[in-house]
């Protein structure tokens, strides 16, 4: 059973977009079953729509697909599907450390 998230940011789509696809931030947000496939990228739904997905060949059944979108304001809005073993409010926490992530990424640059 997939696990549904939302969650809007402060920061522009595009730097929320490349911020959940940088292989180095990964390790950092995504929930542990999909991290353990060392070198493994996500497969880029639609650019265009910035949908990206992820997937695991060492822990059948877990992925894991985000959608950004940009908001008026100027930020993102993040839609997270999660699924795969227990993922009781784990999509929650999923989005709560991408957008710490994002944050990072974007005081850095």
């Amino acid at each position: 059973m997939a696990e549904h998230a939302e969650r809007g940011m402060s920061a522009p789509p595009e730097v929320v977009f490349n911020t959940a696809i940088d292989p180095d931030r990964a390790a950092a947000w995504l929930p542990e079953p999909l991290r353990q496939d060392g070198d493994r990228r996500p497969e880029v739904v639609s650019v265009d729509q910035m949908r990206v997905r992820w997937g695991s060949d060492s822990a059948p059944g877990w992925w894991a697909e985000i959608q950004v979108d940009a908001v008026d304001a100027g930020g993102a809005r993040v839609r997270l599907d999660l699924a795969g073993g227990d993922t009781d409010g784990l999509a929650d926490e999923t989005l709560t450390n991408l957008a710490r992530e994002v944050a990072d990424n974007l005081t850095a640059g």
